[in-house]
């Protein structure tokens, strides 16, 4: 890797929470290692079933995680926004990825190998924390997901969805406007509703005057009016 590029990635990971703790010489050792992936929107970052030999963090851009059935249909599983990894599970495991990953938006993504990761938690407890703590949420985020998939409506799962969006840990308050972060089909799909039925869902909110759609973006004149009507 060249000087400067070498530079440039160390930077990089060095303004990422994840790596926030790690020293200088752990960085550049680290910097030599990692590969840069420039994706543009819809371009794969690795195909379900590929082999795993370490995990990614998304600079900026966002990544989608999604299975394919063998009938061609696909389920969104997450969307990785800028600043966060992904991948570390499959990584320890040393299995193959159970998902496929492609670029929503133009994208630059980290993917940083198993060895000098292996090693980092191996002398860094600092680092090794915060990768468990990352894994944890991870997990905490996926129990969530079961949960509303099973116990509340699709009404009440893209309610729940743009109140989370708004930030303040869905607790915001009076008027609110929320910039969808994808498509409203890949949204249906992280979901779990059709396309239809999310049309379907925000057009009642609207005529309820809960909201008003324009495009992708998503006005909220009233959050408690909001909140009541998921409850």
């Amino acid at each position: 890797m060249e000087k400067q590029l070498k530079a440039d990635v160390r930077g990089l990971l060095s303004r990422l929470p994840l790596f926030a703790v790690v020293d200088a010489e752990s960085l550049d050792r680290i910097a030599e290692t990692v590969g840069e992936h420039r994706l543009v929107r819809g371009e794969v970052l690795f195909r379900q079933n590929d082999p795993c030999d370490g995990f990614y963090v998304v600079v900026h851009g966002q990544i989608k995680l999604a299975v394919t059935s063998p009938n061609g249909n696909e389920k969104v599983l997450e969307i990785i926004p800028a600043r966060m990894s992904f991948g570390e599970a499959v990584m320890f495991l040393d299995r193959p990825f159970p998902v496929a990953a492609e670029a929503l938006t133009d994208s630059l993504v980290l993917s940083i190998p198993r060895e000098p990761v292996q090693e980092l938690i191996d002398t860094n407890k600092l680092f090794a924390r915060k990768m468990l703590a990352g894994l944890s949420v991870r997990l905490h985020s996926l129990v969530k997901d079961v949960e509303g998939y099973a116990l509340r409506s699709s009404s009440q799962r893209l309610i729940g969805y743009l109140l989370g969006e708004a930030g303040e840990g869905g607790l915001a308050q009076g008027a609110l406007e929320i910039d969808l972060p994808t498509s409203k089909q890949v949204l249906a799909s992280r979901l779990s509703v059709t396309p239809e039925t999310f049309s379907r869902i925000l057009h009642t909110l609207s005529s309820a005057g809960l909201v008003e759609v324009d495009g992708k973006t998503i006005r909220v004149p009233d959050v408690s009016r909001l909140r009541d009507y998921e409850a």
